[in-house]
């Protein structure tokens, strides 16, 4: 999976509706309010994460996070607040999100066949190829599997007391997050791939539960997750219900070959 790149957007909320925190005596919280809890002020941002790389020091040479981008329209305030004057730039949240939206801000969420994404996906004698996941499957996307889970577990923590500020500590949290972060969250996709398998593409299955770190503190975390010889048969023989046994039979050796 080093050669795939993952992208997903998301709110980003100023706020929960309910949080816990813990006080030092006499310590006094952090005011916010908002006008309404079905209106909490929110930013909508789009993650860009590939896998990251570590060396055989255990030494990350790259730490797979590309990028967060802000999708917002800039316009101009109608009138006096005490906020900011009349004609002073103000930040909008982008309320839907289209093929236009996406690629004026990342040019993303496209397809292949796009002619402008045409143009450009090959220059630097690279190619990309773009894959949609499939629908009604959050799991498929190493941001939406956890990441951006942990991202908005920071931002909370910082407490941000209006859009601004939640901007900034969007991007911060991006940038604080451990890379053991994301490759953990990378590992996780592999072994919930191996669960989907087992029940043909659906997503009626059971989360897995792996202990990562208690595996790498043993030296046993594996990077890479293997599939059981017996579901490669099973999953073959259910894409290829007419596929000779021979060829199966003699795919299934190639893989525990491999």
């Amino acid at each position: 999976m080093y050669d795939y790149i993952h992208i997903d957007e998301k709110w980003f909320y100023l706020t929960k509706k309910t949080q816990r925190v813990y006080l030092a005596h006499k310590e006094k919280v952090s005011y916010r309010a908002a006008n309404s809890s079905k209106f909490i002020p929110k930013a909508m941002f789009l993650g860009v994460v590939a896998r990251p790389r570590w060396n055989h020091f255990g030494q990350c040479t790259f730490d797979g996070k590309i990028g967060i981008f802000l999708i917002i329209n800039m316009v101009a305030a109608l009138r006096d607040s005490k906020n900011q004057p009349r004609g002073s730039v103000e930040i909008k949240p982008t309320k839907s999100v289209n093929q236009e939206v996406y690629r004026n801000n990342a040019r993303v969420h496209i397809t292949n066949d796009d002619p402008i994404w045409q143009q450009h996906n090959r220059q630097g004698g690279l190619t990309f190829i773009l894959t949609q996941q499939p629908p009604n499957s959050p799991d498929f996307n190493i941001l939406d599997l956890g990441f951006f889970r942990s991202i908005q577990s920071l931002v909370h923590k910082k407490m941000p007391i209006n859009i601004t500020k939640l901007i900034t500590a969007v991007k911060d949290a991006f940038g604080e997050l451990h890379p053991k972060t994301l490759t953990n969250v990378w590992i996780s996709l592999q072994h919930h791939l191996n669960e989907i398998l087992k029940v043909k593409g659906s997503n009626d299955y059971i989360q897995p539960h792996f202990r990562k770190n208690v595996e790498e503190d043993n030296g046993r975390l594996r990077i890479q997750v293997r599939i059981p010889t017996q579901l490669v048969r099973e999953i073959v023989a259910f894409l290829n219900p007419n596929r000779d046994q021979q060829q199966t039979q003699a795919l299934t050796e190639n893989e525990d070959a491999a």
